[in-house]
């Protein structure tokens, strides 16, 4: 079974993309996802714990937590402990579930794979990119988005250019849905004949 690792900084089209490995029967496991399922379960008692007051409901508010970060960026680490081993702990279940139901490829929605130093853990990275202004007006039209919480964002994530150095495949978003469809499964098809890199071949 193949581990595809796909990544991308903020506003680069990551879960659309994510939905167009979906769409061509590919198992994705989002860790994202599964971060917003921990905040309503297994996460709640531990992260009250460490930030007292962001759980009051028995569900972590999500913007209680990012306001409490902004005024103590110190905590992210602590978050950070709290929550990493939990969504291993689902990505390894998972793997073990599309192992026993035969999917030859799977892949692992991580944004911050490169930070969070995930790589080792897929077979091939996807990074999906786009031109910084197309990133800048997707992130700033998203609801509650401000100038500083994007640089915030930003502040935490490798630089695009690096994760792009980085990549054994690029998918560049900035084309349009039908050439990023176009683009999935031309690397579905390169990583079904073996290739699981294309820096070698560029």
């Amino acid at each position: 079974m193949i581990k595809i690792g796909l990544t991308g900084s903020i506003g680069m089209g990551k879960s659309t993309t994510a939905g167009l490995f979906v769409a061509e029967g590919i198992p994705v496991n989002d860790a994202d996802a599964v971060v917003h399922d921990l905040y309503r379960s297994d996460a709640v008692a531990p992260v009250e714990a460490a930030f007292p007051g962001v759980a009051s409901t028995g569900v972590v508010d999500r913007a209680e937590l990012a306001r409490r970060l902004s005024d103590d960026p110190a905590g992210f680490k602590k978050l950070e402990a709290i929550v990493h081993p939990l969504v291993r702990m689902r990505e390894e279940q998972f793997l073990d579930q599309q192992a026993r139901l035969g999917a030859d490829i799977v892949l692992l929605d991580i944004p911050l794979l490169f930070e969070a130093g995930a790589a080792h853990r897929v077979d091939t990275v996807v990074v999906v990119t786009c031109d910084p202004q197309v990133q800048r007006q997707r992130v700033l039209a998203r609801p509650g988005m401000t100038e500083e919480k994007f640089e915030m964002i930003l502040s935490r994530q490798i630089p695009d250019s690096q994760k792009r150095r980085q990549a054994d495949f690029i998918i560049d978003t900035g084309h349009g849905i039908d050439a990023a469809t176009q683009r999935v499964r031309q690397i579905l098809k390169a990583v079904r004949a073996g290739t699981l890199s294309e820096k070698n071949h560029a």
